[in-house]
């Protein structure tokens, strides 16, 4: 099976923005476009949308939506929209989501949650009028959609690090994305949290594809691109350095970086994140450093490797550069 290489935009971005750079992905060669759902921006469905009208290959997908803050059967339908104006290019990202505290939301029983929210979703899309009784969600006998959809199976992938997420995923969804992360000794782990739910399931854990995603920050200018990075690194260094197990923290980083950024200064927190950690953590520097970076991921058995927003100096320049002059590097 062939290596997917995607795009992860941040929703920040004003009308016109999503469509010309899904435009120039779709030309580059680019297989995927994810959208972040990340609390307080846009709603991934708008770029979604935009981006659906301007290409006509790409596989197109909010990574990640949360049964917390929209109800499953929202979630449904936003797939179905995504799916019908892509005319089935459509996955669904799900996960339980970060920092919805903020807004006043609780997550409780997360595992649960998703798996019954695949569930309802699911029912949904297939016109299954039989009703569902789980612990957290339900639907009635007879609730249906009143639409038509374009698929009732689009793929689903789950956004998880830990064991339990993993081999829920391992059990039924299609893709497990570790965000936040460019480590290629997290693929070994990740698959054998899978396996742990693939078997228990009767599935072959190689059916679950593996996807890391990262901050990207590519340039000709290697330097610069990497000092960028450790700046947007520094922001979410404290949520995903505890999730890996691989990795070992020099004493102290993790506390300080964390003072600084609460401070507001990103850019001298970024400055103690060691060359090694970021390359943990983000891909970043001169297009054959981020090839390496990517082509190693590829090496450990990856199903999709997404470089993440801010992708370069500018979205635009650095989408240009990931696609003009990292693709052509990959082995895939």
């Amino acid at each position: 099976m062939t290596v997917e290489i995607g795009l992860g935009l941040q929703s920040d971005k004003p009308a016109g923005t999503y469509a010309r750079l899904a435009r120039a992905a779709e030309e580059h060669g680019f297989d995927v476009l994810t959208v972040f759902g990340d609390l307080m921006y846009q709603p991934p469905i708008f770029p979604l949308l935009e981006m659906a009208q301007a290409t006509g290959r790409v596989r197109l997908g909010a990574a990640c939506l949360n049964p917390y803050s929209m109800a499953p059967y929202e979630i449904a339908g936003q797939l179905a929209a995504l799916d019908l104006a892509s005319h089935g290019r459509a996955y669904l990202g799900l996960a339980r989501g970060t920092w919805l505290g903020a807004v006043g939301l609780p997550q409780p029983r997360p595992l649960t949650t998703i798996e019954e929210a695949v569930q309802v979703v699911y029912r949904l899309l297939r016109g299954d009028r039989g009703g569902f009784t789980g612990k957290v969600f339900s639907l009635a006998p007879g609730t249906a959609l009143r639409y038509d959809v374009q698929r009732p199976d689009p793929p689903l992938l789950l956004g998880a690090w830990g064991p339990q997420g993993a081999a829920l995923a391992g059990r039924i969804a299609d893709e497990i994305k570790v965000g936040g992360s460019a480590n290629p000794d997290m693929v070994p782990v990740i698959r054998e949290r899978l396996r742990a739910g693939a078997e228990k399931a009767g599935r072959d854990v190689a059916d679950v594809g593996i996807v890391l995603g990262a901050v990207t920050v590519v340039d000709t200018d290697g330097e610069a691109a990497r000092a960028k990075a450790r700046t947007e690194v520094a922001m979410y260094l404290a949520v995903v350095a505890e999730l890996d197990p691989t990795v070992e923290m020099p004493d102290d980083l993790v506390k300080r970086v964390g003072e600084l950024v609460d401070a507001g200064e990103d850019e001298a927190a970024g400055r103690l994140i060691p060359d090694d950690v970021l390359d943990r953590f983000a891909f970043s520097g001169t297009p054959e450093q981020v090839a390496a970076q990517a082509q190693a991921l590829i090496d450990v058995g990856v199903r999709r490797v997404e470089f993440g927003t801010p992708h370069g100096l500018t979205d635009e320049r650095g989408v240009d550069l990931l696609g003009s002059a990292v693709l052509p590097l990959l082995r895939r």
